[in-house]
């Protein structure tokens, strides 16, 4: 089939290929960040209800770490702020690779016409 298509429509279609790759990373990666938002807000709301006073600790790699009510609850805003950030930016990484999908989409079928329409002249 590769025979059929003009050699600058072959290069669109291998364009929009790695364009569809990269969306679906950024799907993966975006479905990630948002999982990781949902736990952090839960793991906020379950903080609320601790008292200030009661032993915490946090988990580094293996460990269990002790650490105080502020320092945690400082730690989970943080959190929560830079993965809202990471989920508002990788929607709009996904905007932009739709958009030029699109757009390369509509390249293509304008090369594919044109070659139909210099083959059946």
């Amino acid at each position: 089939m590769q025979g059929n298509i003009p050699p600058g429509a072959q290069e669109t279609l291998e364009e929009l290929q790695s364009l569809q790759e990269q969306a679906q990373q950024i799907v993966t990666q975006r479905t990630e960040a948002e999982r990781s938002l949902e736990q952090a807000k839960n793991a906020n709301e379950v903080l609320e209800d601790v008292d200030e006073d009661a032993t915490m600790y946090r988990q580094v790699g293996e460990l269990l770490i002790e650490t105080d009510y502020a320092a945690a609850d400082e730690d989970l805003e943080d959190r929560i702020g830079t993965l809202e950030i990471r989920v508002e930016t990788l929607k709009k990484q996904e905007e932009r690779v739709q958009s030029q999908f699109e757009d390369l989409q509509n390249e293509l079928r304008s090369k594919l016409g044109e070659a139909q329409g210099a083959g059946g002249a």
